[in-house]
């Protein structure tokens, strides 16, 4: 019922009471569906499994792929585990500012926004970083809970002293890996993570006032997957790390992936039915979204390009996919939001863009976006739909380009899997 069955039995009891209700006497009803994060991906099971229902579908920031997504929350404790290492959470956000800060121009605009994470991750060294002073004062904050975002329900209050110190090739390292992603013990890649510049939350250790010391924090976001899903216990989270390795991550995801592949993965690339029925798709993701990797989303597009299109040029088949799914990166925004650390724009009238596309036949080509905060606060800017990526020209107005080395930073393969992962 999570997973998919009762949004599509609900939404055709729907559609069969509205129908009576208003007496449409067989007038067509609109069937339209948003949601973002599980939200995002309660969407995708809709146009995947009951694609002939819908007219339209708006999914931001899917959280598709769940064994993966899932257990990759734990993903940061465990560096930080095997490295021994628990870096000040103070330097962790000195890291992501300062990549902020040096990676911002490379898209044409220095703006507070890091506009090609690609870019980023092409051109900018972490190790630059190393020497550079951060202070924090001391707070009162949530950790992550069990949701997708920082201010979900289940966090847990925690209270840090005032943090002053050098970022230090320990802080860089953990950093660095986190960014790479995971890994398995034979350097097979197992999942992507976040981009580059993305906040470092769920690698934020907890703070013991008695040893006055960083340690262990495992995020129950990832942690209550493992406990009830993967090891079928009624706990909250894992108690610890003891004995767990990168191979360990990698057997969880695998155990996930393989008990709720028909369900909770939300992968399936055919969608024909939703296709052939007259359905539009609009597909979001934020560029530095610190939850579900942004690069999730770009995975899965490519999934159904080559799954739907695999016979067609891939101009040809991005051509056919325009016309009825299209995908979009938001610059800097977080995980469905703005970002406090990117004053970058954020999508606000999808669903006027929606209807007016099934209704009207007006497809979009770029989408409508609005910055909220920051020195060009009201701005509108037209986003590129992917695989065009955004080179600024002076302050006012960018281009959407095809950009192929960093089509290739976002494109992945998982060889620690021996099946396919869409």
């Amino acid at each position: 019922m999570f997973s998919y069955q009762a949004l599509g039995e609900m939404t055709k009891v729907g559609k069969y009471i509205t129908e009576g209700f208003y007496g449409m006497n067989n007038t067509k009803v609109y069937t339209y569906y948003e949601g973002c994060s599980d939200g995002g991906r309660e969407g995708m099971s809709q146009v995947q499994r009951f694609g002939d229902e819908y007219d339209g579908a708006i999914t931001g920031a899917p959280a598709f792929r769940f064994a993966q997504q899932q257990v990759h929350h734990v993903y940061p404790a465990t560096v930080e585990h095997t490295m021994d290492y628990y870096p000040p959470p103070c330097a962790l956000a000195k890291i992501v500012n300062a990549t902020i800060a040096a990676c911002d121009a490379l898209d044409g605009r220095t703006d507070g926004v890091i506009s090609r994470t690609d870019l980023c991750k092409l051109h900018f060294n972490l190790s630059s970083i190393i020497g550079e002073s951060y202070y924090c004062a001391a707070e009162t904050s949530s950790s992550l809970g069990f949701g997708f975002s920082k201010r979900q329900a289940g966090s847990q209050t925690s209270t840090t002293p005032a943090q002053n110190g050098t970022v230090t090739a320990q802080d860089v390292a953990v950093a660095q890996a986190v960014y790479d992603g995971l890994h398995n013990s034979k350097g097979e890649r197992a999942y992507l993570s976040w981009q580059i510049g993305s906040e470092l939350s769920d690698a934020d250790p907890t703070y013991n006032s008695n040893t006055s010391s960083w340690g262990l924090n495992i995020p129950s976001t990832g942690g209550e997957y493992v406990t009830k899903f993967v090891q079928l216990l009624d706990l909250d989270n894992l108690s610890d790390l003891d004995g767990v390795t990168y191979d360990t991550l990698v057997n969880w995801m695998t155990i996930g992936m393989v008990r709720y592949l028909d369900s909770l993965q939300t992968t399936l690339p055919d969608l024909t039915t939703f296709r052939e029925s007259g359905g539009k798709l609009l597909h979001y993701h934020g560029e530095s979204d610190p939850s579900i990797p942004a690069a999730s989303s770009v995975h899965y597009w490519q999934s159904v390009r080559s799954i739907m299109y695999g016979h067609l040029s891939q101009e040809d088949a991005q051509k056919e996919l325009q016309d009825w799914y299209q995908f979009y990166l938001i610059p800097g925004a977080a995980h469905c939001g703005t970002n406090s650390l990117q004053p970058g724009p954020y999508p606000e009238n999808n669903m006027n863009i929606m209807i007016d596309w099934v209704e009207n036949g007006n497809k979009p080509s770029r989408l409508n976006a609005t910055v909220s905060s920051g020195n060009y606060e009201g701005e509108t800017q037209m986003l590129c739909q992917w695989p065009t990526r955004p080179v600024w020209h002076g302050n006012s107005t960018f281009d959407c380009v095809n950009d192929k080395a960093s089509i290739d930073s976002w494109t992945y393969t998982f060889p620690a899997f021996k099946v396919p992962v869409y």
